[in-house]
């Protein structure tokens, strides 16, 4: 037990015990007994500085728990808020709709074939010919999506503008007549007019390519033909707009188009949908307004102008 005790206080004072050679066992198990003394000592500053390293992890983790408990907050009442009330641009449709005796060009079963699509597809693309007393409902239908009209009287459009200041539309021109279809129906069909391309540098002469540049650059799902006016002979007729829609549609990178025509009881609505919107992608007709699916004549795929 002497011995013991004289090795322990040998061990703290790190000295090498006086041992009589004799006693060989003895002087093997100091030493071995130091030994482990001195990894037991060693391993002091490592045990202190995993410690430190757990306190501060534990205060990190803690920290980003804060964190992100705050933005699950924010985004949780951010997403909640809007539910509170109804966007003012459906507000100020409402309004409008309720405040007024004019009903909407289409009828109602017209109107059911476009809200289908748009159900599908909206928020989404939506370039409209004509403005009218539905364009803001159609507006609201694609709620979240692009719409702009194409309005070919100036001051219509800047009366509809004063009324609902939100619509977004353009005043274009027509150098077309009615009276000129027949014409335009033989000059589309030659190889020009057969080309897919940018309205604007098509060679076709039924391409239209005054239209502000946002309407060429814009990839468009869908498109209603509700102008220009053509109820007499002295009026744009809508031969040049039906071509470009259909253009636009087939130039379009990838994904179908679809395409409303109205007032297809008329001659150039009828004929020159079915010739250049195309037969083979006739979908459906309900009344006066005909649904026609063009899908993208590029992305590698080689396609025939129609089906």
């Amino acid at each position: 037990m002497a011995l013991r005790g004289l090795v322990w206080w040998l061990r703290l004072l790190k000295m090498e015990p006086q041992v009589p050679g004799s006693n060989l066992a003895a002087s093997r198990l100091l030493r071995v007994m130091r030994s482990k003394a001195q990894n037991s000592i060693n391993l002091k500053p490592l045990i202190i500085l995993f410690s430190c390293f757990l306190f501060l992890l534990v205060l990190k983790l803690g920290s980003n728990y804060s964190s992100n408990i705050q933005n699950l907050q924010s985004k949780y009442i951010n997403f909640t808020a809007p539910c509170h009330k109804i966007p003012p641009s459906l507000a100020e449709a409402l309004v409008h709709y309720a405040s007024t005796n004019i009903t909407p060009q289409q009828t109602y079963q017209e109107l059911q074939i476009t809200l289908r699509v748009l159900e599908q597809k909206s928020p989404t693309n939506f370039l409209i010919f004509g403005l009218g007393y539905d364009s803001l409902m159609w507006s609201m239908l694609n709620y979240g999506g692009k719409t702009i009209f194409l309005e070919e009287s100036d001051a219509w459009m800047q009366d509809v503008k004063k009324q609902i200041p939100s619509i977004e539309a353009f005043h274009v021109t027509y150098n077309t007549k009615v009276t000129e279809a027949v014409q335009l129906l033989h000059l589309g069909k030659e190889e020009n007019c057969k080309v897919v391309t940018d309205p604007r540098s098509s060679k076709c002469h039924l391409a239209i390519k005054t239209f502000p540049d946002e309407v060429y650059n814009t990839e468009w799902d869908v498109i209603m033909i509700d102008a220009p006016t053509g109820y007499k002979a002295e009026l744009p007729g809508r031969m040049t707009a039906i071509y470009t829609a259909g253009l636009l549609a087939r130039n379009k990178r990838f994904g179908d188009t679809d395409i409303f025509v109205h007032d297809i009881d008329r001659w150039v609505e009828n004929k020159f949908s079915m010739d250049f919107l195309c037969e083979g992608y006739w979908k459906e007709e309900v009344g006066r307004i005909r649904h026609f699916t063009i899908p993208s004549h590029r992305g590698g795929v080689e396609r025939p102008f129609c089906p």
